[in-house]
C-alpha cells in the first residue's frame, strides 16, 4: 500500500500533535515502555499495540464521562 494524503497517521487537528505526543509518552511510561523522540520502530508489536490500545481505552473513558455529565 502506498502512502497518500489520506494516511491514517495524519492528525485531523494538526495543532493537537503535541498533546497527543505527550499523551502517548504518559501511557507508555505507565506501561513501562520507553519511547524515544522520533522513530520508535524498534518497539515490538505487543509494546506498540499496548500503548495504542491503552490510549484508546483512556480516550473512550474520558468521552463517556463527558457524555454522562451532560
Amino acid at each position: 500500500m502506498s502512502s497518500s494524503s489520506n494516511s491514517s497517521n495524519k492528525m485531523s487537528v494538526p495543532e493537537s500533535k503535541g498533546a497527543m505526543d505527550r499523551f502517548k509518552q504518559e501511557v507508555a511510561s505507565e506501561l513501562g515502555v520507553t519511547l524515544k523522540d522520533g522513530d520508535n520502530g524498534d518497539l515490538t508489536s505487543r509494546e506498540a499495540g499496548s500503548i495504542g490500545g491503552e490510549m484508546v481505552r483512556k480516550m473512550i473513558k474520558k468521552q463517556e464521562e463527558q457524555m454522562s455529565n451532560k
